[in-house]
């Protein structure tokens, strides 16, 4: 990992839970991340005007393979009935 390596945003969550939501799958796939918000920690579930928003930011050079994990389609569900 380079020391001076930029950080760039790979997604914009629409709140803290979404955002750790997403933090967990880029950390299991070794991508390490941070997130950043413009609101204080808080205990309170609601916000108003966006100040829940999350932005998670990751090194440059990991951030298209971040993206495409984000954005990846889950598998599709399996036909488990019988016919």
């Amino acid at each position: 990992m380079k020391n001076n390596e930029d950080l760039v945003e790979v997604y914009h969550a629409h709140n803290q839970m979404e955002a750790q939501v997403i933090k967990g799958l880029l950390e299991s796939f070794n991508i390490p991340c941070i997130l950043k918000s413009n609101a204080a920690p808080s205990v309170h579930l609601l916000t108003v005007d966006g100040m829940s928003e999350v932005r998670i930011m990751v090194l440059e050079s990991m951030a298209d393979q971040a993206r495409q994990l984000i954005l990846k389609e889950p598998p599709p569900a399996e036909d488990n009935a019988q016919t």
